[in-house]
């Protein structure tokens, strides 16, 4: 299927590794131009050459990497200095951790909001005018599947990837009668380094192997899965590219599932 998505311009924040990182590498591989943001010059760098690697040259060419803290104030002033206008906004930055309720402070919980929730805020309150002033657009929220099936371990975890369901669902409410959509994407567990290693660190054995530690996790803290394993960065981004892509037209206001069948509930 062509998605369309030549000629458009896409942002993808903290695309310097996971899920990220192939969304630019998606989107980029269908025409689009990309930026996306990393913290620091080595991640940007380093996603930068690993992209030329696994892109064609023409492909590769269309893409752009921007050193800023999108979960900051000050970090998305610069991402809106760099990148005055896009067609797709796709919020991805978010950061968790796993700890028992009683022990989350006031700072876990401010911090934690500051990031996952309030940068895709700010970026949306800036990209999304302009969307509707052209009359198109997609601004897409990466959830997570805990924002329906909350961990009694990542409580506040949660509770971002909740709000953002309903920031998505609320701006969606905005776009009526536009040819702008908005709409929230629920990954589950998906593959990368920290992933990984924070699965080993659940496990009941400090010598549990990658895949001991994986299976050990969805028989114990996962159990509804279905897919019974790690999602690949991949098979997210695949998603997101349709949803970020004019073909996704009737879809507005959705929160869709990539989740291995986690969720149980059928709405």
């Amino acid at each position: 299927m062509n998605l369309q998505l030549q000629a458009k311009t896409a942002l993808v924040t903290a695309g310097t590794g996971g899920i990220g990182f192939a969304i630019v590498r998606a989107l980029a591989s269908e025409g689009a131009y990309v930026a996306f943001t990393g913290r620091t010059q080595e991640s940007v760098s380093n996603a930068m050459k690993e992209l030329d690697r696994s892109l064609t040259t023409n492909s590769a060419g269309h893409i752009q990497g921007i050193v800023a803290d999108a979960g900051t104030a000050e970090g998305a002033n610069i991402v809106a200095d760099q990148l005055s206008d896009v067609d797709v906004l796709i919020n991805n930055l978010g950061i968790y951790e796993s700890k028992p309720f009683l022990d989350i402070s006031d700072q876990d919980w401010e911090s934690i909001f500051k990031v996952n929730v309030l940068s895709g805020v700010r970026l949306a309150r800036f990209y999304l005018p302009r969307m509707l002033q052209k009359n198109w657009g997609r601004v897409l929220f990466i959830a997570s599947e805990a924002a329906i099936t909350i961990p009694s371990d990542m409580i506040h975890y949660a509770a971002t990837k909740t709000a953002l369901l309903s920031i998505a669902r609320g701006l969606a409410e905005t776009t009526q009668a536009s040819s702008v959509t908005v709409n929230s994407i629920l990954p589950g567990p998906t593959r990368s380094d920290g992933i990984v290693n924070f699965l080993k660190s659940l496990s009941s054995s400090s010598t549990s192997s990658d895949t001991e530690a994986e299976a050990e996790f969805f028989r114990v803290h996962r159990p509804t899965s279905l897919l019974r394993r790690l999602i690949e960065a991949d098979e997210v981004a695949n998603l997101v590219a349709y949803l970020a892509s004019p073909v996704s037209s009737a879809t507005n206001g959705a929160a869709l599932r990539v989740e291995g069948g986690l969720i149980t509930s059928i709405v």
